[in-house]
């Protein structure tokens, strides 16, 4: 089976090999060269297959009667969605269904799953659960630069960088195959400087470990700024030729006081004009964040701050320079430009411009006032399931009961309503509460494109059959249409003519597939959007003479110290954030099934500082009760002096009584609708206590 790995956005290569030993099946997997990971797999891909193998795929439609589930065929899943949908329909109106969504799901499923919400559904609420992993990175390089790419240039690019900052992110567990750039980097003699409350791999890699209190990134970013632009390692060419609203960045940075910059986000002054002169004088430099920095209530201009850095030193548009937004979903790329989100239509086009909609109702053979307008994001939609505004909701490639924030109020909206559908491989636990479960396909049997963190649009091959009565995304969304009054709308009988579709789609739109085809895919091993013609070779490295802004000009912006939401307190003294480990992904759906992985890491875990655990009376490895405003989780201690004394961290990947988003903010940033998700104020106290 030649494949590729169905986890994180670098999107590795790899074959998969089935053999016979003693009539038992046993598999070997060999990772494949290719041009983003370079033949490297780390442990997730290399046991992806087993959950794709696993005994606990759901195999045919299972519809909830009396509490249980039963096997019924797809021709009954189809009359039940036919009836409860027109029901709704009529006594609610057509917003009365919402489509939910997810970032690893193909292009050409995320492409359908937006056509099949507003062409069969004609509902204005779809989103997806990329809103929690690149919402804020990209509305800011949106704003910033006119255009929104995981990485600005190539990944060959950062072994000729001089300085790197990481900025929340953890590569080390969280892209792990990504590591040799970096390390390369550093062997040719970049400094680099990590962002990140906790110490972690990729901290131990830096030159420089800036552990910032937990939510105070922007104000951190305000100091870096503060330094560069009073000491003059400014560009100014590039400023006054390709940049505007220097003049007030620069007066805002002259009203701040370093010395307090330094007491709010507990790095000292000396650190940060350290970092701010090695990015400064750096010769060549990129700047990387991640979900430390986006998951907070202002994460959209925490990262226009960090944006601002690359934008001062004139590090974009060239080799060794340039952003990136660290994606952490599969096809988080892909999965946001093609018409999921609330806001969107394919090929990155607005659903609240006038020739947007009518280029895509076109498209779509439809009239463009029959367009739904604008919904809302994931978690406000799951507000109006709460609110029985959203009376039925159709669930794909996402687990909304554990991913989303305010986990508790999530569940009690879900239960209120009048009929869920969730298409997936597994009973997940947002699954386990739908009245219909439909079986959907895996990476082995998913023929597809995704697109990884630097805009690479790679092609992953079908290499075994569909088990039981599972069905592809695309034919799933198809065949429902046609049930529902739709068929001549969706016509597809192969996932190369839902890509057909979307490429033109996409034509003249900001992410522009028009020129990427299979063939090419196949010939090229990927190819990288902006491609707007079939001989055009794609744009590997953006922003070399322009920024995509009608002037052409990059936007800077003046940033205000920001303070999370939701303070500590007597009751709330420790912050809490969150994260991922090396063997799990997103809410451990997949790699939970995986029984090498979950053996590896089978259990959460709350990371106490030794001196704050004292204080506590926590002891290491007991199991302890982690509580704030919102509810309360039961997990492990793991004692280590690599985190803040004012901090803990939980990793995000198991549900039930260990799922740390019970006790996550829902408070949302107000320009992208991220939740912040890194920063809340927790208590924690043994499970028991003895005298």
């Amino acid at each position: 089976m030649d494949t590729q790995c169905p986890f994180c956005s670098v999107q590795c290569k790899m074959i998969v090999e089935e053999r016979s030993t003693d009539g038992s099946p046993a598999y070997t997997v060999t990772p494949k060269p290719n041009k983003a990971s370079e033949g490297r797999l780390c442990i997730k891909g290399m046991n992806a297959y087993q959950h794709a193998l696993s005994g606990e795929r759901i195999l045919f439609p299972m519809a909830k009667v009396d509490g249980d589930f039963v096997r019924v065929s797809w021709e009954e899943a189809h009359r039940l969605i036919e009836s409860k949908f027109a029901a709704i329909r009529r006594n609610y109106g057509n917003d009365a269904i919402g489509v939910y969504g997810g970032g690893s799901l193909t292009n050409e499923s995320a492409y359908l799953l937006g056509k099949f919400a507003r062409v069969a559904l004609r509902t204005r609420y779809i989103d997806y659960n990329g809103r929690f992993c690149m919402s804020a990175a990209a509305s800011a390089g949106n704003k910033a630069f006119g255009l929104d790419r995981g990485l600005t240039n190539p990944l060959s690019d950062i072994a000729l960088a001089r300085c790197i900052i990481l900025a929340g992110t953890n590569i080390a567990e969280c892209q792990p195959t990504l590591m040799p750039y970096f390390t390369q980097a550093k062997e040719n003699g970049a400094f680099i400087i990590a962002i990140d409350p906790r110490r972690t791999g990729t901290t131990e890699l830096a030159d420089l470990h800036l552990n910032v209190k937990p939510g105070m990134d922007a104000a951190l970013a305000n100091g870096l700024l503060k330094v560069i632009v009073e000491q003059g390692y400014t560009d100014q060419a590039f400023i006054d030729g390709r940049t505007k609203g220097f003049k007030q960045l620069k007066e805002h940075l002259a009203s701040m006081d370093l010395d307090h910059i330094a007491d709010i986000t507990g790095v000292p002054a000396g650190r940060i004009r350290q970092a701010a002169e090695a990015f400064g004088k750096a010769s060549a430099g990129m700047v990387f964040t991640a979900r430390g920095v986006e998951q907070q209530t202002d994460g959209y201009l925490a990262v226009r701050n960090f944006l601002n850095l690359a934008l001062v030193t004139g590090k974009i548009g060239r080799e060794g320079c340039g952003y990136g937004a660290i994606t952490g979903q599969g096809n988080g790329q892909g999965g946001r430009e093609h018409g999921q989100k609330a806001d969107q239509l394919p090929g990155y086009r607005s659903i609240e411009n006038e020739a947007d909609r009518a280029y895509i109702a076109g498209v779509w053979g439809i009239d463009a006032g029959n367009l739904p307008g604008k919904g809302v994001s994931a978690y406000e939609m799951m507000e109006k399931v709460h609110g029985e505004e959203i009376r039925a909701l159709f669930v794909m490639g996402s687990n909304p009961v554990v991913s989303n924030p305010n986990a508790d109020f999530v569940e009690a909206g879900l239960r209120k309503l009048d009929f869920l559908v969730v298409a997936d491989m597994f009973l997940s636990e947002t699954a386990r509460m739908a009245d219909l479960i439909l079986p959907t396909t895996s990476y082995l049997e998913n023929e597809g494109t995704l697109t990884n963190l630097e805009g690479r649009v790679l092609l992953r091959e079908a290499g075994r059959q569909a088990p039981g009565e599972a069905k592809h995304d695309w034919q799933i969304l198809s065949e429902i249409a046609a049930w529902l009054g739709k068929a001549s709308f969706f016509p597809y009988t192969a996932a190369e003519q839902v890509f057909e579709e979307l490429r033109i789609a996409s034509r003249g739109g900001i992410a522009d597939y028009y020129g990427i085809t299979y063939e090419r895919l196949r010939r090229e091993e990927g190819v990288y959007w902006p491609c707007p013609a079939p001989a055009h070779p794609g744009e590997r490295r953006m922003f070399e003479q322009s920024f995509a802004h009608p002037d052409g000009k990059a936007e800077l912006i003046a940033v205000n110290h920001h303070f999370p939401k939701e303070q500590v307190s007597e009751y709330y003294p420790l912050h809490l954030t969150t994260g991922r480990v090396l063997t799990h992904y997103l809410t451990g759906v997949q790699t939970r099934r995986s029984h090498t992985l979950a053996a590896r890491q089978f259990e959460s875990y709350l990371e106490i500082h030794p001196a704050t655990a004292k204080k506590h009376r926590i002891e290491d490895a007991a199991l302890i009760r982690l509580e704030s405003r919102r509810g309360s989780i039961v997990v492990r201690s793991k004692l280590t002096s690599d985190i803040r004394e004012d901090t803990v961290f939980v990793p995000m990947h198991w549900g039930g009584i260990q799922n740390v988003n019970k006790v996550t903010n829902e408070a949302l940033d107000p320009t992208c609708k991220m939740p912040g998700f890194k920063v809340c104020a927790v208590q924690v106290k043994p499970l028991l206590e003895y005298d």
